[in-house]
Order: structure tokens, then C-alpha cells, then sequence
């Protein structure tokens, strides 16, 4: 279990890893963000990646402390540097920083990123925790699940991460795996998902999801003018070409959303089976779209879980951290290190 630290002293700093970007913030007790940077995140051929001399994870690591880099130069000398660093990553990540699997981030899949981090920070001391579980840690002290007891978190990226509060923590598991709702199954025959399996819950609902079902409604006539934009090309529309259109008033891109929250809900739907939350929280890319994903998704959550009209109303809600919060809640996690609850 993690949670959120007492009120404490000092900035911390946290580091989020992303499909596309690494984004840190430095952060101040009371939640206030002093400042931030980004990267990209590193794309290693996977050629390279299966080289025996490769050395895995370090691209990664390099980003990392690019991204400290950045935000201990931007504090500069009007107080300490922080001597602890948060790191959340996707993937499955043990109770010693290791990230034991990454479908999503094969450059860094089995990496013992806390040691190789480390390493490049030898004044910090550096955690490293599932990417979704510090997005929940981030909200559950400053967020949506602000006095939450259970509840669940929720990021629609690249790829699905879940974070699981129980008792007002997040639940960490046995293994450090708990709340890689990303991978369970919902379609036995359906397409391959990164992690070696098919018919993974984010393929059809995350950011790949959604990209999908644009092609595929684009490839049915479905999305005239999107397509337009996107050069006459079919194939050249993708998911962000959709929340743009979507927003903009777009029927045929709001009715790609409705396809998408039919997806999302039925996720939901399995993990409110599982942990019984009292809410639900959004994060990620996605959730941007704002009521136009949020709306499907809760009508069709009330089709497809089990019992509705016998359950309690369960909430589901937009994250309010935006894309900070993963990098907040490893700031809290880096500071639970030193100031303890």
C-alpha cells in the first residue's frame, strides 16, 4: 500500500513515463507545482532491444534524468535540490523499482530502472512505481479521489493503467502488479495486444483503441470530413483526429466516442465486479473528451455491470490532475520515503 504523506516540508520531485513523453514536475507539499519539463520518450528499435549488447532500460533512465535535470536547474539555487526522486513507469513494477514487464515501453521491459536511475542520480535517492498507481496517488491527495476510502483510477493513454484504492491507499499487490486492469481479456479472439495476448480490455478502449475504430468508421464512410483533414487518406486518421473533430461538433467523430465509452464501460464493468468501488476516476489522454466519452460510458456501464438497479450509484468522474498527475503522485511517493505517515 501506498499513500498520501503527512504535510511536511520542502519541494519533491516526480517523474511520469509515457507512451510519447516523459513529463516531471517539482513539487511543494501543499500540491502547488513549481515547475515542470518534458522529453520525449525514447523509441529504440527493437532490433536493438533483442542485440545481446544492448543494454536495457537506459535510453529510459537517460530521459529521466534529462527530465530532473531540467527541473533541478529551474529551482536553481533558491533552494535545495530535492535529494529524493519519484519515477512512475508503465508496466509491471515490482516492490524494488524493477520494471518486470512493459508491453508498452519494450526499451525498458525488465529493467531494473530504480538501480539504472540511480545510477545517473548518485546524489538522489530514486522509487520507481507503476505510472498508474502514482496517478492515483496524485488524485487520492489532491484530485478526484480526495476522500475517497475505494475507488479506482483509471488511464486511457497508450495504453490502460489502473490504480486500486482500498481503505484510503493504494493496493499495491503481492507482487507490486496489482491493478494492470489494462490486460484483462474481453475478447478471447480479438487483435494482438503488445503484451503477446489478444483481446486485451486496451485495445479497444485506449488511445490505439479508439484509433482503430476511427479507421474503421473512416473505412465505412462514417467520417467525411475527418478523413478530408486527414488528406483523403483513411489510414492517415487517428484517435486525436477524432477528440479534435468530436469537440468541434462532428457526428460521425461523436459517434466513434459513443463506440469507444461502449468499450470503456465494459472494462469498468469488470472491475467494479472485482473491487466494488464507491468511484471511478478517468485519467489520461482520453479523458480530455470531456463529457463527449464520459456520457456513453456511463450510460452503457448501467447496460453491462452486474446487478445495476441492486448497486449503490457508482461514480465515474474526469480526473482533475490533468497530465500531472501521474508526475504529482511520484513526487508524494518520493516523499513518503523521508517523511513517512
Amino acid at each position: 500500500m501506498i499513500e498520501p504523506p503527512g504535510p511536511g516540508s520542502g519541494v519533491t520531485l516526480g517523474v511520469d513515463i509515457g507512451g510519447t513523453k516523459l513529463f516531471g514536475v517539482a513539487l511543494e507539499p501543499s500540491g502547488r507545482v513549481v515547475c515542470e519539463a518534458r522529453v520525449p520518450t525514447p523509441q529504440v528499435d527493437q532490433t536493438l532491444v533483442e542485440h545481446p549488447d544492448h543494454r536495457v532500460g537506459v535510453d529510459v533512465a537517460d530521459a529521466v534524468a534529462d527530465v530532473v535535470g531540467q527541473l533541478s536547474a529551474d529551482l536553481g539555487t533558491s533552494r535545495p535540490v530535492p535529494a529524493v526522486v519519484g519515477v512512475g513507469a508503465p508496466g509491471m513494477v515490482d516492490h524494488h523499482g524493477a520494471l518486470r514487464f512493459a508491453p508498452n515501453l519494450p526499451g525498458a521491459s525488465g529493467a531494473d530502472l530504480q538501480r539504472l536511475v540511480g545510477e545517473r542520480l548518485e546524489a538522489a535517492t530514486v522509487i520507481v512505481e507503476n505510472d498508474a498507481n502514482c496517478a492515483a496517488l496524485g488524485e487520492l491527495a489532491f484530485g478526484a479521489l480526495r476522500g475517497v476510502g475505494e475507488g479506482v483510477m483509471v488511464t486511457l493513454g497508450t495504453g490502460i493503467g489502473g490504480g486500486v484504492v482500498v481503505d484510503g491507499k493504494v493496493r499495491l499487490g503481492c507482487s507490486g502488479f496489482a491493478g494492470e486492469i489494462g490486460h484483462m481479456i474481453v475478447d478471447p479472439a480479438g487483435p494482438q495486444c503488445p503484451c503477446g495476448r489478444r483481446g486485451c480490455w486496451e485495445r479497444y478502449a485506449s488511445g490505439g483503441g479508439l484509433g482503430r475504430l476511427a479507421r474503421e468508421a473512416a473505412y465505412a464512410g462514417r467520417l467525411p470530413h475527418v478523413v478530408a483533414r486527414a488528406g483523403g487518406d483513411p489510414e492517415n486518421v487517428h484517435g486525436e483526429d477524432i477528440t479534435r473533430a468530436a469537440l468541434g461538433g462532428d457526428e460521425g467523430a461523436i459517434g466513434v466516442l459513443d463506440e469507444l465509452g461502449w468499450w470503456v464501460a465494459l472494462g469498468l464493468a469488470n472491475v467494479v465486479a472485482m473491487v466494488d468501488p464507491e468511484r471511478i476516476v478517468l485519467g489520461g489522454g482520453l479523458a480530455e473528451a470531456g463529457e463527449l466519452l464520459l456520457g456513453p460510458t456511463r450510460r452503457a456501464y448501467t447496460e453491462l455491470v452486474e446487478g445495476a438497479r441492486a448497486r449503490p450509484p457508482i461514480e465515474i468522474m474526469a480526473a482533475t490532475l490533468g497530465e500531472r498527475a501521474g508526475a504529482i503522485g511520484a513526487a508524494l511517493a518520493a516523499r513518503s520515503l523521508v517523511e513517512p505517515t
